[in-house]
């Protein structure tokens, strides 16, 4: 059975090349381009893994995050960051948002797929 990731990006060239290579290696993708509308993806469909965009429109990120972590369904599904906030702290302030990981954009379309695929749980 594949594996459903929730995209919550709001950069559609972002979202564009993160979707094809996710899709290109098996995953189902649902797209959200703000918090609010990801939120409400989350809980209908119950994703096996969250990426999350910080630099959000009306809702950032690290609300986002918090959202979704003060939802009992959300407790297990890993959260990650992916950002191009990358400054001291700031994977750390992701963390301490909710988030389980951290991917600096631009991602490396190479390892992009390896390195998701290890916050899925089996």
């Amino acid at each position: 059975m594949k594996k459903t990731i929730l995209l919550i990006e709001d950069n559609a060239q972002n979202s564009y090349l993160t979707t094809f290579l996710l899709e290109s290696a098996g995953f189902n993708v649902v797209s959200a381009l703000d918090g609010t509308t990801g939120i409400e993806l989350a809980k209908q469909t119950l994703p096996d893994l969250i990426l999350l965009d910080i630099q959000l429109p009306m809702m950032d990120g690290y609300a986002v995050a918090s959202a979704l972590r003060s939802i009992d369904a959300m407790q297990r599904i890993p959260i990650v960051a992916v950002t191009s906030y990358a400054m001291v702290g700031d994977r750390e302030k992701c963390l301490s948002a909710g988030c389980n990981g951290y991917i600096e954009k631009p991602i490396n379309p190479e390892t992009f797929v390896a390195e998701v695929s290890t916050f899925l749980v089996s």
